[in-house]
């Protein structure tokens, strides 16, 4: 009989990037690159176990921006046409690398079958929508889909704005509901960012459990009797788990995680840098900046290896490795859980991992080899059952009460990857977009004229794409800066001129159209939400 639980959440998300005025975008490949990588591989983990009769409990955020994304025609048509250039590729490369190393042959077979596979899964099963396929897990009751606040805006710098928060919720509920069809149960909070009080506004949606980082439960109002290993019922009624920081060094520390072994794939080498520029022209940047194509021929190696001087990857070793990897990782479960079974007298531990969903495919390859052999071996356990978030909190009896610390996850646990000198401009004009949101919505809470409505919807959209946590992470971690402060600068700036707009009662019906063109995010939105104060 299996004596503790194991619960496995991946947050799935990006930042809303549709730019339809454009045949092709850069940004819009992360989106591209994941659904390759990490979303429809999940989806084979999922048909592989069903298949076998392999139970499998999985919790899974899906985030609003996602979801929009992943069901917008558009992007679906730009995916399907990246998919094909991909296959084009791949057939040159089987041919190209007969006469470079059976290692590189072996991996461009490879890779041209994995993408026609894909082709296939995206375009016959599942009709170029992919979340139908996450949905058909859930109703099967494999995965437990949870939300996330509507742009993943970072909730404790709105705290002295109710209405703020309340739009971010609910907006969420409603995209969930229109994509998923039923109500949320649980949220994934964006960057597991929480403060005192925020559950007073989960449990007015009807929100019933949430997830924080470790230091939430650490330095909460009183000493969680069983520290991160249980869940806790906040003032408001609503349930928290918390992120346990042993299976995170396991998995994707930069020092002893799994993914750094020298047998996986290497993610900075990729024929879109490596091959010569005329022959990789056709599949990268129209501009002609060089990409990642996703076909990559070397593993590791060793982290001080350069790139130039890696090995040759094999999908077999690296396989083998995952596999070696999933075994290893539930002895370290099981033994996990003998120990805390001594400390809890007889009381069931609930070992919570969360992770970005990308992890799994994208940045770490083998990724979802890892996760489907870890499912399997986990069946087999006499001590641990991998369970989904809803299951437990439909099953639990006993639980303490008491107020999470306000944290997050990220470095160092308390805000500063989103409140740092890099970044910390943006939230003066954030919060003025708020209180000017919140003045018209006000001014027009009776409002009938549908032209002044479409106004003001656009309105909440720009908000809401300016307040994505994303851009100030982006801005931290220094990768594609100049695209979030633009994408910051560019909504604050369209936001202002709607703004102006409708103050004046002079609106510009073309550009208006043009917004609700390049900003089509949340059909439902509704500038009312703003009167929730």
């Amino acid at each position: 009989m299996p004596r503790g639980q194991m619960m496995f959440v991946l947050h799935a998300h990006l930042p809303y990037v549709h730019h339809p005025e454009y045949p092709f975008f850069l940004e819009e490949h992360w989106l591209f690159e994941t659904i390759t990588e990490t979303y429809i591989p999940l989806l084979r983990m999922f048909r592989n176990l069903e298949q076998d009769k392999v139970p499998v409990k999985l919790t899974m955020s899906i985030t609003p921006p996602l979801m929009e994304m992943l069901t917008n025609p558009d992007l679906q048509n730009k995916y399907e046409k990246h998919l094909e250039k991909l296959i084009e590729l791949a057939r040159k490369e089987v041919v190209r690398t007969v006469n470079e190393h059976p290692r590189k042959h072996k991996m461009a077979q490879y890779y041209l079958q994995n993408l026609e596979d894909t082709l296939y899964i995206f375009r016959e099963v599942y009709k170029k929508n992919i979340l139908n396929g996450f949905k058909e897990y859930m109703a099967r009751g494999y995965l437990d889909i949870i939300t996330c606040n509507a742009t993943h805006g970072y909730l404790p710098f709105m705290e002295q704005y109710p209405q703020a928060i309340r739009a971010q919720l609910e907006q969420a509920i409603k995209t969930y509901e229109r994509h998923i069809g039923v109500k949320p149960r649980g949220i994934w909070l964006a960057e597991c960012a929480y403060f005192p009080g925020l559950d007073k506004y989960l449990a007015e949606y009807g929100l019933e459990y949430f997830f924080v980082d470790s230091h939430a439960f650490w330095y909460a109002d009183e000493r969680p009797r069983y520290g991160v290993y249980r869940p806790i019922v906040t003032p408001n009624n609503v349930f928290a788990f918390a992120r346990d920081p042993e299976s995170s060094e396991q998995v994707w520390s930069a020092q002893i995680g799994y993914p750094r072994d020298s047998r996986y794939r290497e993610f900075y080498r990729d024929i879109g840098f490596d091959r010569e520029y005329e022959y990789i022209r056709p599949y990268i940047d129209p501009s002609g900046v060089r990409m990642n194509t996703g076909i990559k021929y070397h593993k590791i190696t060793s982290k001080d290896t350069p790139l130039d001087k890696k090995d040759y990857y094999d999908i077999d070793e690296a396989k083998a490795t995952a596999y070696e990897h999933a075994k290893d990782f539930l002895r370290k479960k099981e033994a996990q859980i003998d120990y805390l079974l001594n400390l809890f007298e007889g009381l069931e531990p609930v070992i919570v991992a969360p992770f970005d969903a990308e992890l799994f495919g994208h940045w770490w390859y083998e990724g979802p080899f890892f996760l489907e052999y870890f499912m399997r071996e986990a069946a087999k356990s006499q001590k641990l059952r991998v369970v989904r978030a809803c299951d437990f909190v439909d099953w639990i009896e006993k639980v303490q009460i008491l107020t999470p610390a306000a944290s997050s996850w990220g470095a160092n646990g308390y805000n500063e990857v989103w409140l740092n000198g890099t970044n910390d401009w943006i939230y003066p004009h954030l919060h003025e977009m708020v209180e000017r949101m919140t003045e018209v919505a006000k001014e027009h809470a009776n409002e009938t004229d549908p032209l002044k409505i479409r106004v003001l919807n656009q309105m909440v959209r720009e908000l809401l794409l300016a307040q994505s946590s994303d851009w100030a992470f982006i801005m931290t971690t220094r990768t594609s800066v100049e695209y979030a402060v633009n994408r910051t600068k560019t909504h604050i700036k369209r936001f202002l001129n709607l703004y102006d707009m409708l103050k004046s009662g002079n609106i510009d019906i073309g550009e208006l159209q043009r917004l609700e063109y390049v900003d089509d995010i949340f059909p439902d939105a509704d500038y009312k939400m703003y009167l929730k104060i």
